[in-house]
């Protein structure tokens, strides 16, 4: 009877542990991992999503899927996000614009960059350009700033980030601009090729294949030096606007409520591909830079250049619309 009872006891704590194992969930990532991008396919941030998205694939396993939502200024993505589940496998492509430029340009933005989200790494920064058709009559960004304080010139630009930095070029030049809003960099190459705009400024990464194969010609960039791979386009501070130097970024968020132990696989996974020598060969095709920070480098970052567009907007005369 004693056996039997010992037997039957045996039995149970065996069930009991095999339904608690059953019970605890598979160790992450156990399926496809969504990454969101803000903006259409063929700029900088949608680049850099695919690219680090294959690298994350390979390191942790599991398929990466980018899904493009693009449209009002990158709001339709950032809540898109905030509503999916907090679990790492939906993950925002944000840049400068929806996560530091938003916060102060518009209202009823629906998120708050800052707690709604948190940093998982950040990935590459890169210069602005000013593009414009390879007819046009503006042979200079001198030539293009003269015209723009005589009438107001058209500029195409696809987030709220551009938009501003526009706005800040006007101030510190005097030209006139009328922002021509799109959802992506693509279709704004189209109408500056087929000159339906005065010149765009957009960012350099998803533009220089374009400009290396002639397709378009680059007036300028705003980095703080020429860009090695064109050193024949100045910068605009070398053009007497000294203080004015602008590169666009993109990091890997998650919703603020990700399990930290979830948010430091996907890090730890981002960091060794930003180490490896492919993600170098990669910014340098782009002409952009490694910004390899760790969340939370990338969180003072994110804090640091909501205040220098604060300083920004309102050296530029732009408030919340």
């Amino acid at each position: 009877m004693g056996s039997t009872r010992r037997q039957v006891c045996i039995t149970g704590l065996m069930g009991l542990a095999a339904g608690l194992a059953a019970a605890q969930p598979a160790p992450y990532p156990n399926r496809a991992i969504r990454i969101v991008v803000p903006f259409t396919a063929g700029s900088g941030s949608d680049n850099s999503s695919r690219y680090f998205g294959e690298q994350i694939a390979t390191l942790l396993g599991q398929p990466v899927v980018v899904e493009n939502k693009p449209g009002a200024n990158g709001i339709i993505a950032l809540q898109a996000v905030k509503s999916a589940p907090a679990d790492g496998y939906t993950v925002l492509l944000a840049s400068n614009s929806p996560m530091a430029v938003n916060p102060l340009v518009l209202k009823d933005l629906g998120y708050d960059s800052v707690k709604d989200f948190k940093p998982v790494s950040g990935l590459t920064r890169g210069m602005n350009v000013l593009l414009v058709s390879n007819d046009s009559k503006f042979a200079s960004i001198d030539a293009l700033l003269a015209a723009g304080r005589e009438r107001a010139l058209n500029m195409g630009t696809y987030s709220a980030g551009y938009e501003l930095a526009g706005a800040w070029l006007s101030s510190v030049s005097g030209a006139k601009f009328i922002n021509v809003p799109y959802k992506g960099q693509a279709p704004i190459v189209t109408d500056v090729i087929g000159n339906q705009l005065d010149f765009a400024l957009v960012d350099l990464g998803g533009a220089m294949p374009l400009i290396k194969g002639g397709r378009v010609r680059a007036l300028a960039v705003t980095g703080e030096a020429r860009n090695a791979d064109l050193p024949e386009v100045p910068t605009v501070r070398e053009r007497g606007f000294e203080t004015y130097v602008q590169y666009s970024w993109v990091s890997f968020y998650v919703h603020m409520n990700t399990p930290d132990d979830v948010t430091a696989r996907l890090a730890g996974a981002l960091q060794t591909a930003l180490a490896a020598p492919g993600a170098r060969d990669f910014v340098r095709k782009s002409g952009a830079e490694l910004m390899a920070y760790p969340p939370e480098k990338m969180r003072a970052f994110h804090l640091s250049e909501i205040e220098r567009f604060r300083h920004i907007a309102q050296a530029a005369g732009v408030r919340p619309q």
